[in-house]
């Protein structure tokens, strides 16, 4: 079954960075494109980037872009997300997500158990 296991969150100053990564398993990785998503606390859920199956195409929300590098690794199976310039309004729980098509835009279906970055000083 779809398995999708992130980590690398935590805690971190304003300005600081972080690398997550996602380990997915369970199906063809280099067949689908991936996302990364997250929750604040007491908000809905925030789509922030996305990444093409091969990764040639990404795509980043607005209120990431120029400080957020999403990356995949497919003989590793693996999804990155590089967070530089990380802001308090960046703290959340960070999931990645499996698409159900190789581009970079579409649907997803599965999501992982998510890992908490807070910013704060």
């Amino acid at each position: 079954q779809v398995q999708l296991v992130e980590s690398g969150g935590g805690l971190v100053q304003p300005g600081g960075s972080l690398r997550l990564s996602c380990a997915a398993s369970g199906f063809t990785f280099s067949e689908y494109g991936m996302n990364w998503v997250r929750q604040a606390p007491s908000k809905g859920l925030e789509w922030i980037s996305a990444i093409s199956s091969f990764g040639r195409d990404t795509l980043y929300a607005d209120s990431v872009k120029g400080r957020f590098t999403i990356s995949r690794d497919n003989a590793e199976n693996k999804l990155y997300l590089q967070m530089n310039n990380l802001k308090p309004d960046d703290t959340a729980v960070y999931y990645c997500t499996k698409g159900d098509l190789p581009t970079v835009l579409g649907p997803w279906s599965y999501r992982g158990q998510g890992t908490p970055v807070t910013v704060s000083s």
